[in-house]
């Protein structure tokens, strides 16, 4: 099997499936590749195409930067199912690839049975090492909030929003903007792989309009892309 013909240019070396002793193709036969939601059976080997950005649901509030485009071959490791990237695009820098942690059936913490994660992510430029725990004890005075399970959608981490405030007053809109129908469409999800929290139109408009009465005595200027209240 070749390696990837449009490589990220990662800092750690390319992996070579040929001189791997635990590689071995995922055939088109098995649930996990039943799982896969654009995916394609070619030689009973499993293709797929994987895809993350901005704008994945309608209600979301979203952290830290990434984008990626990639046409993957799944392979099977230490019986987990790993991607390998055969063309690559996005935004990596440095990085050589993507670990899922989302909730669904192919994600690294469903795999490998676990039923939490923490991670603490330093800056790139940072001497200090990122951390990623699974099953880790809670420390001291932590603060929690349960999460929302959506039986339509299992991928994503749901939690439940009741209402915004700005400046400390709450702005007028309904606690069913932020509610998950019974299609499973709506609902507020946190997610580590775009850079801005998004809302749906009405509820936005009725965010950006509470914060420009709370900033009158501030000078605006000319919106940029997204970002219309500046």
């Amino acid at each position: 099997m070749r390696t990837c013909a449009d490589c990220f240019q990662q800092a750690d070396p390319i992996f070579e499936p040929a001189t791997s002793a635990s590689f071995s193709p995922l055939t088109c036969n098995t649930k996990q590749y039943r799982s896969i939601d654009v995916s394609e059976c070619r030689n009973d080997t499993c293709l797929y195409e994987f895809r993350t950005g901005m704008g994945l649901v309608p209600l979301v509030i979203l952290l830290l930067g990434l984008s990626l485009s990639a046409r993957l071959q799944l392979i099977m490791w230490v019986s987990a199912v790993i991607g390998c990237g055969h063309n690559n695009e996005g935004l990596f820098i440095g990085a050589a690839g993507l670990l899922g942690l989302g909730g669904g059936s192919l994600s690294f913490p469903s795999q490998i049975i676990t039923t939490s994660f923490s991670h603490c992510l330093v800056d790139r430029d940072s001497e200090s090492a990122s951390t990623l725990e699974f099953n880790s004890t809670l420390p001291p005075n932590t603060v929690t909030a349960a999460l929302i399970r959506n039986h339509q959608l299992d991928t994503f981490y749901y939690v439940g929003l009741t209402g915004l405030s700005v400046g400390g007053e709450l702005v007028s809109i309904p606690e069913s903007a932020f509610q998950i129908d019974e299609s499973g469409n709506g609902g507020v999800i946190v997610d580590s792989g775009t850079a801005i929290t998004q809302l749906q139109t009405d509820v936005y408009n009725s965010l950006s309009d509470a914060f420009v009465r709370g900033t009158k005595d501030l000078p605006s200027t000319n919106g940029i892309s997204l970002f219309d209240t500046c």
